[in-house]
This record gives structure tokens, sequence and C-alpha cells, in this order.
């Protein structure tokens, strides 16, 4: 009888590809040198650094909207635009500009897909301009948003947390201030998710203790 239920719970730990005993440092996730404070008060905050020139960010929103549809009740998602660079430094200003006009949730998706599935350069202000433009904003409120100080401090925020994470590449997940995981580190995008859920309950376990 013993054997049969060792059986049982072992086959149930078994469901996925990989059960939650096999997710360890240093193999599908990495602890964070410099770990940061989160923005999410008691909830479990899952940062993920993103850069719209990315292919493989782009390949993963899919992804991300799934998991948003049935994610741990502790956990919030940011997304946070990568400063890595000067040209990365544009973009995490196209990001923080959509923000500022309140347009973000409707056009976050169709600037992704205007640089990878429409292949359109958008790598400097009069280009965005143009693409902005074309999806119902006024250029004028545009100019003024990515010249503005409030998206010049989020975008040095941006950069800041950047170091600090001694982010070198993206799409890279961050998992309340202190777990780093991503889709190559946990073997594919369904994976990554598992991961990210794996450091949520962890994460709130060693909140509690």
């Amino acid at each position: 009888m013993k054997t049969k239920i060792s059986s049982l719970i072992f086959g149930l730990l078994l469901v996925g590809n990989v059960t939650a005993a096999e997710y360890v440092a240093d193999s599908h996730y990495t602890e964070v040198f410099n770990p940061q404070p989160v923005h999410t008060g008691e909830q479990i905050e899952v940062l993920e650094f993103f850069w719209y020139g990315c292919p493989h960010c782009y390949d993963l929103e899919p992804t991300i909207h799934d998991w948003l549809t049935n994610k741990p009740a502790n956990a919030d998602y940011l997304p946070m635009p990568a400063v890595l660079n000067k040209s990365w430094e544009f973009h995490a200003r196209v990001y923080y500009t959509l923000e500022a006009l309140g347009v973000l949730d409707k056009l976050h998706t169709p600037f992704f897909d205007s640089i990878h599935a429409q292949r359109m350069r958008i790598n400097d202000l009069d280009a965005f301009i143009s693409w902005a433009t074309n999806n119902g904003i006024e250029s004028k409120e545009v100019e003024a948003a990515f010249k503005s100080f409030a998206v010049h401090t989020k975008v040095q925020q941006a950069r800041t947390l950047s170091e600090n994470y001694r982010i070198t590449g993206v799409p890279s997940l961050i998992v309340d201030g202190k777990y780093l995981t991503s889709a190559s580190m946990a073997g594919g995008h369904d994976e990554l998710m598992k991961v990210v859920n794996f450091l949520v309950a962890k994460s709130a376990t060693e909140r509690q203790q």
C-alpha cells in the first residue's frame, strides 16, 4: 500500500517537464548579486526586462500574456525596458512616452509588431512621431512627452536598475528583487513561466521566515 501511495505522489510531482525539486540555483535561475527593493508591496514582484528591438522579447510576449491570465494570485507583473546602451535608451523613451500619453496598453503590442512583424525601422524621434500619428496621436503631444522631464527620469531609473541587476541580455525576469531567470536558463518559454511560479512560491515562503 505504501508503495502505491509513494508511486502516486511521485507521479504527481512529475507533472510537467521539470519538477519543482529540479529547479536549482545557477541552473534554472540565479541569485541576484545585489538584491533590489520591490515596488509591489506585499505582492511578489515579477519584473521583466525587455527591449523593443529584441526578437526573443517579442516571441515571449504571447507566453507572458497567457501567464497573466492565471498567474499566482500573490504575484504582480511589471515590464521594464532595459537600458544597456544609447539605442536601447531610445526605445525605453518610447515605452515611457506611450505610458505618459495613457496609450501603453493600446499601443505596446502594436509597436512590437511594427518592428518585428512589419520590419519597420523606428530608431529616431521623427520615425516614432510618424508611427504615433498613424496610430491616432497628435505629433505635438508625442514630442512633448518624449522630451519631458518625467519620461527622462523614468528612463534614467530603468538604466539604474538595469545596472544594479547587472542585466546583460533580455528578456530577463527578476522575481522579488533577488532571483533572475530567462528562457535559455529554464529551457523554453513555457518552462520559464514554471520557474517563475516556483520562484514566486519560494519568495513568498522566504518572506514568512
